[in-house]
């Protein structure tokens, strides 16, 4: 049966999940998207923000009473067990490009489940934004990026991907990449423009400084 859309939008939208987030955090990304969206104890720190989200998504089992009595017009309760509450989420959400705060702090096992939904919806143009970085799934096919020279830009596969890169530091063309293989972390930005051309599943991440790069690159004009 197919996932109802709970909150659909042609934008750019925003979920806020349970991870230590500041309302700086959430400020920062404001400019750049339409939608919050509360993903169970997301919706404190948005709360704590001064900002009302589209709807609070989740099992709510991490929800504060106060935000469950602030948002309770709000709340979509999902209470199956089979998916993270990133997941059902995500699932529900139709945008341009979806922003993804507060899912990789903490626990590694979090972090690397979080990793895993992204993998399997290359389709719903995630980036998963924190104090650090920004990390985003290369398009299937080639993504180009306009970054100042220097810049950190990392290769991560995320299963088996074939990969060609240049305008980096350290270029290499038609590698296969694996998570327990060739990888390539911290290259830097050696020309105008980087190019990387993927077949399967690649993530890419940038200091967060380079948001507006990023999206660009996942949802170009």
């Amino acid at each position: 049966m197919p996932i109802k859309q709970i909150v659909s939008d042609a934008g750019i939208v925003c979920l806020v999940g349970g991870a230590s987030v500041d309302a700086a955090e959430i400020h920062q990304l404001s400019p750049f998207v339409s939608k919050h969206i509360g993903v169970d104890g997301g919706a404190d720190s948005l709360l704590q923000a001064g900002i009302t989200p589209a709807a609070v998504i989740g099992d709510l089992d991490s929800l504060s009473e106060h935000a469950r009595a602030t948002f309770a017009d709000l709340l979509c309760h999902i209470p199956e067990q089979s998916t993270t509450d990133f997941e059902k989420a995500l699932t529900r959400v139709s945008a341009a490009a979806i922003i993804a705060l507060g899912f990789t702090g903490g626990r590694i096992d979090h972090a690397l489940a979080v990793l895993n939904v992204v993998a399997r919806y290359p389709d719903k143009n995630v980036l998963l934004a924190d104090a650090n970085d920004v990390s985003f799934m290369a398009s299937q096919g080639r993504t180009v990026l306009y970054l100042p020279r220097q810049t950190r830009v990392s290769l991560m596969p995320l299963g088996t991907a074939r990969v060609s890169v240049s305008g980096v530091q350290w270029p290499f063309a038609d590698q296969e990449m694996h998570p327990t293989g060739f990888i390539s972390s911290s290259n830097a930005v050696a020309d105008d423009a980087v190019v990387i051309d993927a077949a399967g599943p690649l993530l890419i991440t940038l200091p967060r400084s380079h948001l507006a790069a990023a999206l660009k690159a996942v949802v170009p004009a």
